[in-house]
């Protein structure tokens, strides 16, 4: 389970290259995708023209250790993730992704081939999302891999949707489902755990495709962004929900000077999260409101554009704002009331790897 065990048999030094060779060698077929783009890599910096959109700007750093284990996650994952949650950020600013900027340190242990694994994740991200890379730096480290990736979008000032703006009222909707991605983490973690106590152990992860891609490779929710615009609706407020459902509910109440209650029966799940949950013995909904790593976007509209969002598929309805500033709660499948309380990911904080 070694990331490294496909180039072990041959692996190119990164030092044979040298900074600028290895930078050319991984950014020499980039081809330019946005007109936005008027200049890529191989100069001092990028030009950018928006033409008259303002620009959105995003920054999101991948430790290793901390944000991924290489023990499971493979190199092109890994460089696919790191594009598709820095584009979850301007599409919770209800923006349009252009442009993004790559910067990565690296040990002696990985050699080209190993880089050129985690380029080729970043560029198919890039191609899907008809994104542009525009620049970025190597250089080396002493403890493992960094990945920072600067993500540039685009929107009209009339369009940009922040974590304020919703009312008491409003209704609190969410896009896909939720809870997948922690699932995945646990059963890698959990296969990890077998294989460090029996190296000739093979992982169990038949049937669990959903959320182990869930967890590996996510998707940023842009096509929600073009969904409620065709449908005549913009969110009042919105976030993406990166640290856990509860965390994000409370954001967008605090910046928004407000309360919210949501509905357990009314959080959407998979049925391989629920399975998954279930062989774990864990509430779904206490798996999405702390679990983290969807990337699904949670935002507020008024209740007049109720019937619009109903029928865009993929968009549930899981409660309200309220008055009571800053407290939320969520009204249990049992008609109880439980207090909500921001327990995601706080890298900060927390002292796990996760």
């Amino acid at each position: 389970m070694s990331e490294l065990t496909e180039q072990e048999s041959y692996r190119t030094e990164i030092s044979k290259l040298g900074e600028f060779g290895l930078i050319d060698h991984l950014t020499k077929n980039i081809e330019l995708q946005n007109s936005s783009s008027r200049t890529g890599v191989g100069d001092d910096a990028a030009v950018i023209d928006h033409e008259g959109y303002q620009t959105l700007v995003s920054v999101d750093l991948m430790v290793e250790g901390v944000h991924f284990d290489l023990t499971y996650t493979p190199l092109k994952h890994l460089g696919y993730k790191a594009i598709a949650v820095n584009l979850s950020d301007i599409a919770a600013m209800n923006g349009e992704p252009q442009q993004v900027v790559v910067g990565i340190a690296l040990s002696s242990r990985f050699p080209v081939e190993a880089i050129e694994e985690i380029y080729e994740g970043m560029l198919m991200a890039c191609k899907r999302y008809k994104i542009d890379l525009v620049g970025g730096d190597t250089t080396s480290s002493t403890s493992g891999l960094f990945i920072s990736v600067t993500v540039i979008g685009r929107a009209k000032a009339e369009d940009i949707c922040y974590r304020k703006g919703s009312a008491a009222g409003d209704l609190l909707c969410v896009s896909g489902d939720l809870g997948a991605a922690y699932m995945g983490l646990l059963l890698l973690e959990r296969e990890k755990a077998a294989f460090k106590a029996n190296p000739n152990v093979q992982p169990d992860l038949e049937g669990f495709d959903y959320v182990l891609e869930r967890q590996l490779k996510p998707e940023p929710r842009t096509d929600i962004v073009v969904l409620l615009k065709e449908a005549g609706v913009k969110p009042t407020s919105m976030i993406d929900i990166s640290d856990g459902l509860a965390s994000e509910i409370m954001h967008l109440c605090k910046a928004s000077g407000v309360g919210c209650r949501i509905y357990e029966d009314k959080i959407p799940f998979d049925p391989v999260t629920l399975n998954t949950a279930d062989s774990f013995r864990m509430v779904p909904a206490v798996v999405a409101l702390n679990g983290g790593e969807d990337y699904e976007l949670l935002f507020t509209v008024k209740q007049s554009d109720f019937e619009k969002v109903r029928q865009i598929k993929g968009i549930s309805i899981i409660g309200h704002m309220t008055e009571n500033k800053g407290h939320a709660d969520m009204v249990t499948s049992d008609s109880q009331v439980i207090g909500l309380t921001a327990q995601g990911w706080d890298a900060l904080k927390n002292k796990a790897d996760y």
